[in-house]
């Protein structure tokens, strides 16, 4: 492992020689992520993008992109745009970018599934903001805000998600 990896420990994560308090999937760890399990997947996720609510933050990277109003992420195994960003108008099953809470100002992309998703494989895994201490994720990996902000700050292209 290198010191731009995020390890994921019991207690903990571990990022560039800081531990920081975060929050996994109401389903544990697994391996053998299904859609709609709440489990975060075991294994090595590289970091493939960064999204930000511009009305809500300041761009946090020069590589992270703005969430419009219109942004979605489709979470329908049935359909071809399964765990890809998509806009809205959009008729099947998808999760909204652009949330009234604070969860999603910040979002660390991960390849999990991507680019060529396993239909059921479950969609997105994502670092974002946490609903709080202990609250689970739907199988994402969440901190607090600020500790968010300092890991986006410093994370890169080569950076790797690690769940053991």
């Amino acid at each position: 492992m290198k010191p731009t990896d995020l390890v994921l420990t019991p207690t903990h994560l571990r990022f560039m020689n800081r531990r920081f308090a975060c929050t996994i999937g109401r389903g544990g760890l697994t391996n053998r992520k299904r859609e709609g399990d709440g489990a975060t997947p075991c294994g090595t996720h590289r970091i493939v993008g960064m999204l930000y609510r511009p009305d809500r933050m300041a761009r946090p990277t020069d590589w992270a992109l703005p969430i419009r109003p219109v942004d979605l992420w489709s979470d329908d195994p049935g359909h071809e745009d399964y765990n890809l960003m998509v806009r809205a108008p959009y008729p099947y099953s998808h999760e909204r970018l652009r949330r009234a809470d604070p969860m999603y100002d910040l979002v660390i992309l991960t390849d999990w599934n991507w680019p060529y998703a396993v239909k059921g494989r479950g969609s997105a895994i994502f670092i974002h903001q946490w609903r709080g201490p202990g609250r689970p994720t739907a199988g994402c990996v969440a901190f607090r805000r600020d500790h968010l902000a300092w890991i986006a700050r410093h994370i890169r292209h080569e950076s790797r998600l690690v769940i053991a």
